[in-house]
C-alpha cells in the first residue's frame, strides 16, 4: 500500500469530516426531526455491514422508509415503504450524513467502495473481495459512473479499480464529481425497482470474461 493509502488517506478523512460534520450538523438535526415527524421513531436506520478485511460494523443512516407490514407481520416492499419523503432524503444523499459518523469512529472512509449487506460475503469472487482490501466509503468510483443504474459487476470493477489505484487525487476529484452527481440525482434508482436488486452472485460465465 501507497504512505497515503496506509497513513495520509486517515488524516484526510478527519480534517474533512471534522469541520463538515459541525457545519452540517444544523442540517442533521433538522433532518433528523423530519424523519420523526414524517416516518416515525428511530429517526436512525442501523445495519451491520461488513468493512475492511470484512470486519463487520454497524452503519448509521436516516431511515427513509416505513414500517409497514402485510398481515403475516413481513416487511412490505421497499417501492412501497418508500415514501416520496423518503425518496426526496435518498435523491439529495442527506440520508447518508450520519455515516460522517461512522468516518469519525473508523470504520469508514470518505471515498471507497460502498459497505453493502453481510449476506453478500459468500457470494464474491476473489476479484470482487478485493472491494475490502480498504475501508468502505461514503462515496465511491461506482457513485460517480452510474451509482444504482449498472450492474453489480460493474459495480464491483469499479470498486477494484480504486483500491488498487488510491491517490490523494483521486479522493478529491471523485469527492468533486460526488457533488455534481448528488446536485443533478443521477443514478438514485436502479432501471427496474425503487433500490438496487439484491447480489444473488456473479454467473460463472461473466466471472471468467
Amino acid at each position: 500500500m501507497s504512505f497515503y493509502a496506509k497513513y495520509g488517506k486517515r488524516i484526510f478523512d478527519l480534517c474533512l469530516t471534522v469541520p463538515a460534520f459541525i457545519i452540517l450538523s444544523p442540517v442533521m438535526g433538522m433532518t433528523a426531526v423530519l424523519v420523526a415527524v414524517k416516518l416515525g421513531r428511530p429517526v436512525l436506520f442501523t445495519q451491520k455491514r461488513p468493512g475492511y478485511h470484512e470486519r463487520i460494523f454497524r452503519m448509521y443512516k436516516f431511515r427513509s422508509m416505513t414500517d409497514e407490514r402485510d398481515e403475516d407481520g413481513e416487511l412490505l416492499p421497499d417501492e412501497v415503504r418508500l415514501t416520496s419523503f423518503g425518496k426526496k432524503l435518498r435523491s439529495s444523499s442527506l440520508d447518508e450524513l450520519p455515516e460522517l459518523l461512522n468516518i469519525l469512529k473508523g470504520d469508514m472512509s470518505l471515498v471507497g467502495p460502498r459497505p453493502l449487506l453481510v449476506q453478500y460475503l459468500p457470494l464474491y469472487n476473489a476479484q470482487q473481495r478485493k472491494r475490502h482490501e480498504v475501508k468502505p466509503g461514503i462515496t465511491g468510483l461506482a457513485q460517480i459512473n452510474g451509482r444504482n443504474r449498472i450492474t453489480w459487476e460493474e459495480k464491483f470493477s469499479y470498486d477494484v479499480q480504486y483500491v488498487e489505484n488510491i491517490s490523494w487525487k483521486e479522493d478529491i476529484r471523485i469527492l468533486a464529481e460526488t457533488v455534481l452527481t448528488v446536485f443533478k440525482r443521477e443514478g438514485i434508482n436502479s432501471e427496474n425497482s425503487a433500490t438496487m436488486e439484491d447480489f444473488t452472485g456473479t454467473p460463472e460465465e461473466e466471472a471468467k470474461g
